[in-house]
């Protein structure tokens, strides 16, 4: 058994992480921390999860996380970083669903997030934790560093074309929309049921942080030479809680004899991609609750553009079903474990 701990374990990623976790064959969730928590019942703040846990959450203490194999930092950006100084010897496997090591790039990152990086001599031994990517990476990684919601269903959609120098790669569109889990557990306004219900809006159209993540993702898919990516990303809110679709747009550099295949070649034998037939599109309804990505490709009337659409639940495949993804990977277990369940529908 995999001894696991949770640090910052009562957000959307936290108990979502649990409800997967609670049917991991593999897995021993040791313990779960909290500052504002510290003594509550997990199943009290969680009720779904009763008959499954018999933890309370507890103030963070690193010798008692480092008795863990693997910890999962489900915290907002800043934690995970002031921490992990004190994993750095290797004693205890770290998978980070915040954003603090997936940039490479520091003063990009400080730029973006606002603040100095706590632990920047630590970013380069972060492996991106992207697996249908850095599979072989991540299997003897140390630290991950679980990639975003939206930059997931992007990488996916654009990955055969870029990789094959199919697209100029300085036409590239991503018009996203997320369900409003994707804002976090914190209340605001923009996020109430009367403000965002029976209503769809773009936002941080000027630049969002997932932005420089995402081109960082798509310029390591593409071949040695090639012209940098450059992404037009605009993210929409949807009126719904969970799922991620993304229309993703480029420029062919030419005819392609059969985009259908080569999408289904590239993902014949990824477990959590799914290139649907020719003429069905994808919904975020088939993969909530999932690790599932489901892709559709096509390019309408043959004018040179091509549509990738791509959907995720965000949760999950966009945060902590990925994270468990890498989990099995890094302890060399099916990757598919405990993350089998079907989407649930309606």
């Amino acid at each position: 058994m995999i001894k696991i701990g949770i640090v910052g374990g009562t957000g959307y990623t936290g108990v979502e992480l649990l409800r997967l976790l609670a049917l991991h064959p593999e897995a021993d969730v040791r313990l779960i921390t909290s500052r504002a928590e510290s003594g509550r019942s997990v199943t009290e703040l969680f009720p779904s999860l009763r008959g499954h846990y018999d933890l309370s959450f507890s103030a963070p203490d690193v010798a008692t996380i480092k008795e863990c194999d693997v910890v999962f930092f489900a915290t907002p950006h800043g934690v995970a970083q002031a921490m992990m100084s004190d994993f750095s010897d290797g004693s205890t496997k770290v998978i980070d669903l915040s954003a603090d090591f997936r940039i490479k790039d520091i003063e990009t990152w400080e730029q973006w997030y606002g603040q100095k990086h706590g632990c920047p001599d630590l970013v380069d031994m972060a492996v991106y934790g992207l697996p249908e990517v850095n599979r072989s990476a991540i299997k003897d990684a140390q630290l991950v560093a679980c990639p975003g919601c939206y930059p997931t269903s992007i990488q996916l959609g654009f990955l055969p074309l870029l990789e094959n120098n199919l697209i100029d790669p300085t036409t590239l569109i991503a018009n996203s929309a997320s369900g409003t889990s994707g804002a976090g557990k914190q209340a605001s306004v923009g996020t109430l049921l009367s403000e965002c219900g029976e209503s769809f809006k773009a936002y941080k159209v000027d630049g969002h942080r997932h932005l420089p993540e995402t081109e960082q993702g798509l310029r390591a898919l593409q071949p040695v030479g090639a012209e940098p990516a450059q992404l037009t990303f605009v993210p929409h809110l949807l009126p719904m809680i969970r799922g991620i679709h993304s229309t993703l747009y480029a420029k062919l550099r030419g005819s392609v004899d059969d985009i259908q295949a080569l999408y289904e070649q590239k993902y014949a034998n990824e477990p959590f991609v799914d290139v649907l037939p020719k003429g069905c599109f994808p919904e975020t309804r088939t993969v909530r609750s999932t690790n599932m990505c489901r892709l559709s490709i096509m390019e309408p009337q043959e004018r040179g553009t091509v549509v990738v659409m791509s959907v995720i639940d965000n949760l999950a495949k966009g945060a902590s079903g990925q994270a468990i993804q890498c989990m099995n990977i890094m302890f060399g277990l099916d990757e598919t474990t405990g993350l089998q369940a079907p989407a649930v529908v309606p």
